[in-house]
């Protein structure tokens, strides 16, 4: 999508969002327990610490402010009378005293929250990843949730603000409190004078804190557009292609054009936001001198002592920042709950594909197989049947072959038959139950899987090959090395699918890290790095093996040693084949042939060349770039 077109998309975005009402502003309050109870969880003591410390520090100013009135009114009094200094430095002692605990606190309560910071980001980071982890391949490809899972994952460092925006009001509240009891007492006056001074400004910051969260809401695709493009012009993994094909120039006028926009548009929010908060803010400063010079008319005509003027004044000058404090905390609440509920909106998304309750695990061995029954599916969003009236059975023990052009809808069956998604019709049977009754997690570790577009991991080499059966080896490979053998079951692996033959050129062998990532990292070919993929696949003790494309990358001769392993491998097991090399093909008991997501034809290699049909003519085109 070109810039243009993404500036256009967010103003019709910012002109459909616009400023949430009051009402929803409360509204969004009630996502406020959910952070309590986040916190709460992440560490109890050092949240209640936070709590005790919030609680001590707020009736430090009201108190220095009355020991202060209190020096003042005796130093006039010495003056005049009797001159016994020792109350006057009691009060001076215990003044310091109030000075110095207040920053101890102040010190105390910084340590505290950032340490219970560091932990609610961990803590928040790992439950965002788990739930994510739990969500359905059809969710996380919906851009939508996508737009919300990366607002979440925003939130996972900055929501324990909202907290302590939460402890400064209830501290600025008890402060306030204290305060004002103390202008009550003298004028009732000041008080209504201090409320009137300082909600302009709260009606300010609160129109502007709804805008600001708008404008967050409406660019968020924005933004995963410049991560990308970043990501781009920027990465070892891109760098070839975008320097040959000489990209870099477009790639970054696009990324220019993406962040002017957004410079733009948050320039002219601040500059609207400072003239409007300057102008509010010399009303309250008006307000603050005309109560001002009520108290010094009141001093002058003996009404009041210069301590209680001192008392007055300091009081006033602090009860209106408070107040401020309080109404501009109260309006970022507001904001600040709009951005958690990207948070617990992600939260409340449910995963389609689940276990049902009680459901049985997948029986070892299992007996007959699978079977399609008339099954078709629909990738979500869209019209066109990705496959439809799919029949066929997977006996015990047999291999079949998927072949057809691409968009046949072979990869589509492979994602079904491990509940990546579930038919849009029709049912897939495993022993004459419907897949959809075993549980899940049983379902798909009976499953070994090696995609087309398998992730390269920027791990260590036996960490690439051990995450194929991550829970039978997870407590080797999260251990210290300290010149522990490898595992049989990795270096097997490795055997079988030719990833030891890397070894010699791998100065840490096993132990080696690879990828360019991360330090001495070791980039591996195409091929090389399918080998590893194929360990993963021979790791896991699995009914079911799944390989799409598993020899695409390797070269003839190589190709031919993984099969000729990969037969010695599958003997006894179930396996599904996705290749275009029909030398790949040739091995298995069956081949089925889709087009347009049908199954146009099925048979051995033989019986399908003397059908004469699609797959003869696939076979001779290919065989004819070998004459």
């Amino acid at each position: 999508m070109a810039a243009g077109e993404w500036g256009r998309t967010r103003d019709a975005k910012l002109a459909t969002a616009g400023s949430p009402t009051w009402r929803q502003r409360v509204e969004a309050l009630r996502y406020v327990p959910l952070l309590l109870r986040l916190v709460w969880q992440t560490d109890r003591r050092l949240a209640a610490l936070m709590l005790v410390l919030r609680l001590v520090q707020s009736v430090i100013p009201v108190s220095m402010l009355w020991i202060g009135k209190l020096i003042i009114d005796m130093v006039i009094a010495l003056r005049s009378g009797p001159r016994d200094f020792a109350p006057l430095w009691s009060l001076v002692a215990i003044e310091i005293g109030l000075a110095i605990a207040g920053e101890l606190l102040s010190r105390a309560s910084s340590l505290v929250e950032g340490l219970l910071g560091d932990l609610f980001s961990n803590h928040t980071s790992v439950q965002l990843m788990q739930h994510a982890s739990s969500l359905d391949l059809e969710q996380l490809e919906n851009p939508e949730l996508y737009d919300e899972l990366e607002r979440a994952r925003q939130q996972t460092t900055g929501r324990l603000g909202l907290i302590k925006q939460l402890l400064g009001i209830g501290q600025d509240f008890i402060t306030l409190v204290s305060l004002a009891a103390a202008l009550l007492v003298y004028s009732p006056l000041l008080v209504l004078l201090l409320v009137v001074a300082v909600l302009p400004a709260f009606a300010g910051e609160a129109h502007f804190g709804a805008v600001e969260r708008a404008l967050f809401v409406a660019r968020t695709p924005e933004r995963r557009q410049l991560d990308y493009l970043r990501l781009l012009g920027a990465s070892e993994r891109t760098a070839k292609e975008v320097q040959s094909l000489g990209l870099a120039p477009w790639i970054i006028a696009r990324f220019k054009a993406l962040a002017d926009s957004f410079y733009a548009d948050n320039k002219r929010l601040a500059i609207r936001r400072t003239v409007v908060g300057s102008a509010l803010s010399i009303l309250g400063t008006l307000g603050y001198y005309v109560a001002y010079v009520v108290i010094l008319e009141r001093t002058v005509s003996g009404v009041l002592t210069l301590g209680t003027l001192t008392l007055l004044a300091g009081s006033f000058a602090r009860s209106r920042d408070v107040i401020e404090r309080l109404l501009l905390s109260a309006s970022g609440i507001y904001t600040q709950t709009f951005y958690l509920k990207d948070f617990a909106d992600f939260f409340a998304t449910v995963p389609k594909t689940r276990s049902l309750p009680g459901a049985p695990k997948v029986p070892r061995p299992v007996r007959d197989g699978f079977v399609f029954e008339d099954v078709g599916f629909r990738y979500p969003g869209s019209d066109r049947w990705a496959v439809r009236h799919i029949s066929f059975a997977l006996r015990q023990g047999e291999r079949v072959a998927l072949v057809g052009e691409n968009g046949a809808g072979k990869t589509t069956l492979t994602k079904l038959v491990g509940r990546l998604y579930d038919p849009s019709e029709g049912r897939i049977l495993l022993d004459g139950r419907d897949l959809r009754e075993y549980d899940l997690a049983s379902l798909r570790a009976s499953i070994g899987v090696i995609f087309q577009d398998f992730v390269r991991f920027d791990m260590r080499l036996d960490e690439n090959i051990a995450i194929g059966e991550i829970e039978r080896e997870r407590e080797y490979i999260d251990a210290p090395r300290n010149g522990k053998p490898t595992p049989t079951s990795i270096v097997d692996a490795a055997d079988k699918s030719l990833a030891a033959s890397l070894l010699p050129r791998m100065q840490d062998g096993f132990s080696q890290m690879l990828g360019r990532r991360f330090q001495n990292g070791v980039e591996l070919s195409g091929g090389e790095w399918q080998k590893i993929a194929l360990a993963r696949a021979y790791m896991r003790d699995a009914q079911l093996l799944v390989l799409d494309e598993p020899t695409s990358a390797l070269d003839a001769r190589a190709e031919y040693e993984v099969f000729m392993r990969f037969s010695e491998l599958i003997a006894g097991r179930m396996a599904i084949l996705i290749s275009h090399r029909f030398s790949t093909v040739r091995m298995a008991d069956r081949i089925l042939v889709l087009r347009g997501g049908a199954i146009e034809e099925q048979g051995t290699h033989d019986e399908l060349v003397a059908r004469d049909g699609l797959y003869a003519e696939l076979f001779a085109m290919q065989a004819a770039g070998y004459r």
